[in-house]
C-alpha cells in the first residue's frame, strides 16, 4: 500500500509561488523595458532638439528661439534624469523579483526531489512487497509438492 506524499500540501503551495513569482517577475520586465524605451525617446528627443538647435545658430537663429530651445532641452535633461531615476527603481524592482523567483523556484525543485525520491521509496516498497508475496507464494507452492510428494511415497512403502 502506498503512502500519500506527507508534504504535498507545501508542494502546492511552493508550486502556487513559483507561479506568482513568474507573473510578478513578468510584470516587473515590462515596466523595466517600458521604462527603458521611455527613456531611449526622451534621449532622442534631446539629441534631436539639440541638432535643431546647432543648425538654427549656425543659420543665424535669433536669441528670443535660442533661448527657447536651450530652456526646452534643459526641461528635457530633467526628464531625463528623472527618467534613470525611475528606471534605476525599476532595474531594482526586477533583480528582487528575480531573487523572489530563484527563491521560489529553488524550493519548489527541493520538494519536488523529495517528491521524487517518495515516488522511487513507495516503488521499491512496493516491487519487494511484491517480491514477497511471489516468494511466499512460491514457498507454499513448494512445500505443497514435497507434502504432496512424501505423502505419496508414504504409502508405497508400506
Amino acid at each position: 500500500m502506498t503512502k500519500p506524499f506527507s508534504l504535498a500540501t507545501l508542494m502546492n503551495l511552493a508550486e502556487h509561488s513559483n507561479e506568482s513569482a513568474i507573473r510578478k517577475l513578468g510584470q516587473l520586465n515590462l515596466l523595466q523595458q517600458s521604462a527603458q524605451q521611455k527613456l531611449d525617446t526622451l534621449q532622442g528627443f534631446r539629441r534631436d532638439y539639440q541638432a535643431q538647435m546647432q543648425k538654427g545658430a549656425q543659420e543665424g537663429m535669433s536669441p528670443v528661439e535660442l533661448r527657447n530651445f536651450q530652456q526646452f532641452i534643459y526641461k528635457l535633461d530633467e526628464a531625463i534624469a528623472q527618467q534613470r531615476k525611475q528606471l534605476e527603481r525599476s532595474q531594482a524592482s526586477t533583480q528582487l523579483g528575480r531573487n523572489e523567483f530563484d527563491v521560489a523556484r529553488r524550493k519548489l525543485k527541493s520538494l519536488d526531489t523529495l517528491r521524487q525520491r517518495h515516488i522511487e521509496t513507495q516503488r521499491k516498497n512496493a516491487e519487494k512487497a511484491e517480491q514477497k508475496a511471489q516468494d511466499e507464494h512460491s514457498g507454499r507452492a513448494a512445500a505443497r509438492r514435497m507434502s504432496d510428494h512424501d505423502e505419496h511415497d508414504s504409502p508405497a512403502k508400506n
